[in-house]
This record gives structure tokens, C-alpha cells and sequence, in this order.
């Protein structure tokens, strides 16, 4: 392999699926595939901002041992109805697994962009300098779970609703190569089968919860047919993101394809089950092997 290719990796939005760029990253270290280039948008923006901050390992080992109850307790009812994110316990996972308030994207090793929206044009922002922290929060500010940020006046949310891949912040930033990450070639409708599933089949003290937080909220805004099953607020925000980044995925991808893509199997993962990073790690690393061959192609490995 050439050693002086630039390798740039794009690491997509996809929420609780993001966990599967850890797998990815690290699979392709082992075939001795180290990007020089790190583009991401919403998680994907996380995790690529702990890789070139040297803290992945760290962000693994807390993925990997978060449980649901830990993940309940990053999400609050707040009466400014900004997000539903506790925004102060975010800011002391990020410290601990991403990058320090102090980390500048100029002094990093690697280059770096994060992918972030700005709210009021929608116009698409590639944050190249300045803080990492705050470029990797005004990435991932998904509208309805995390408050818009401000950078420079400007009043950011998530990338994905613009650019779900950046293969071409990537390609803008010098890479020679780009592989691309997508975390939701496979998801659209899914959730909701699986939601129906789990009506009939949870007979768990969670599930029984849930459906009587469902028929609680129904009973408070009633629709004209009881019989519809009217999909939860949570299910609709789920499936809406879906949708819309699935098809810009598409569209973007269709007029600057990678070099290599890689598409992990996450449909199964819900929006916001960041408690199943063992299963998005894991199929990360049988992605890159589903693909190897043609990774070796692209790089002359053979």
C-alpha cells in the first residue's frame, strides 16, 4: 500500500447504531488501515472526535458497559422543552471518552471535520476549527432529543439532516480514498415491524409499562379510529429520521460514491438502545470482513 495514500473515512449519523464505527475502525486497523482523514456527522462525529483525540479505547470500554437504566438517566423532562437530553451528563461522558474542553481540532493530529446543519438557512457547516467538543455537539444536536448549539452566531443542529455520510467533506479535505460508513441503508420501516412485535410478544414489566404509557398518551389525544394503533411519538421521531436520512444517503452517495462502503446490519437497533453496543461493535467488524476482498483490491493488498 502506498504510504503516502490519504485515507479518509466517513462515519455516518445513525444514533444508538453509531456504536458500530468502533467495530469498523477498529476492524480496518487490523488489516493496517489507519485513516488521515476523519469526517463524521452526528455520532459519527462523536466517534470519529475520540478517535483522532486517542480516547476510542476509552469510549469502547464505557459503550460496551452501559445498561439501560445508565442510559435512561441521560434523558430528562425539562421545562425549556429544548431536548430531552441532560445535557450536563453528556458533557461529562464527552470529557471522560471524546475530548477535553480544552481539545482544538487545529492541534490535533489528524485532520477533522464534523458535519453540523445551521438552523435558520440550512445551510451545511463543515466545523474545521475551534472547539471539538462543541463542533461534535452541534453535529449531533438532533432536533427534539438535544438543544440547537451556537457557534460563531450561528444557531447549529444535526448534520444528518443535510449530509448523513460526508464522503465529500472527505474528498473536499485531500482524501485519495474515502470509505464511507452507513449506518441506515437498512432500516427504513423496520422499526415499526419490530414495534408491533414487541406489542404482542413483551409480556415484561417494561413492556407492560410501555403500553400503558401509550395508553395513557393515546387517551390524552385521541384520534378518530381506536383501532388504528397510532404509532407512539417516539416511533413516528424514529421513523421520520429514518426516512429523511435514507433517502439524502441516497441522493448524495448516488453523485459522489466511496471508494469502499460499508453498510452494517443494524436494523434491529432502535433509535436511542445505546445499551446494545456489544452487537453494533461486533457486526462493525463483520461488516469489514464482509468487505475485505474489496478492500484489498482498493488497496492493492493482494
Amino acid at each position: 500500500m502506498d504510504k503516502q495514500l490519504k485515507i479518509g473515512i466517513a462515519l455516518g449519523s445513525g444514533s444508538s447504531r453509531g456504536w458500530s464505527h468502533i467495530g469498523v475502525i477498529n476492524a480496518l486497523a487490523d488489516l493496517g488501515i489507519t485513516p488521515t482523514i476523519v469526517c463524521g456527522t452526528s455520532v459519527g462525529s462523536l466517534v470519529g472526535a475520540s478517535l483522532v483525540s486517542g480516547k476510542l479505547e476509552k469510549l469502547e470500554e464505557w459503550a460496551r458497559s452501559l445498561t439501560k437504566l445508565e442510559t435512561a438517566r441521560f434523558f430528562d423532562i425539562n421545562t425549556s422543552m429544548n431536548g430531552f437530553v441532560n445535557v450536563k451528563k453528556i458533557h461529562n461522558f464527552m470529557n471522560k471518552t471524546v475530548a477535553s474542553d480544552d481539545s482544538v481540532i487545529e492541534d490535533l493530529d489528524k485532520v477533522y471535520a464534523a458535519v453540523a446543519t445551521e438552523l435558520e438557512t440550512g445551510r451545511e457547516l463543515w466545523l474545521t476549527k475551534g472547539s471539538v467538543g462543541q463542533a461534535v455537539l452541534a453535529s449531533m444536536a438532533l432536533p427534539g432529543l438535544f438543544p440547537p448549539i451556537k457557534i460563531n452566531d450561528k444557531w447549529l443542529v444535526d448534520g444528518g439532516l443535510v449530509n448523513p455520510v460526508p464522503v465529500s467533506v472527505c474528498r473536499a479535505l485531500g482524501a485519495d480514498i474515502v470509505i464511507a460508513v452507513n449506518l441506515n441503508g437498512d432500516i427504513v420501516g423496520k422499526h415499526m415491524k419490530k414495534q408491533k412485535l414487541e406489542n404482542t410478544q413483551d409480556t415484561s414489566v417494561a413492556g407492560k409499562i410501555s403500553r400503558l404509557v401509550k395508553d395513557y398518551t393515546g387517551s390524552l389525544f385521541t384520534g378518530t379510529n381506536e383501532d388504528d394503533d397510532t404509532p407512539a411519538l417516539l416511533d413516528t421521531l424514529a421513523g421520520s429520521i429514518n426516512i429523511t436520512q435514507d433517502r439524502i444517503t441516497r441522493s448524495r452517495m448516488a453523485g459522489d460514491p466511496p471508494d469502499i462502503l460499508l453498510s452494517p446490519k443494524l436494523s434491529q437497533i432502535g433509535l436511542l438502545e445505546l445499551y446494545r453496543a456489544n452487537e453494533a461493535i461486533t457486526e462493525g467488524r463483520k461488516c469489514v470482513q464482509r468487505e475485505r476482498s474489496h478492500i484489498e483490491d482498493v488497496f492493492h493488498m493482494n
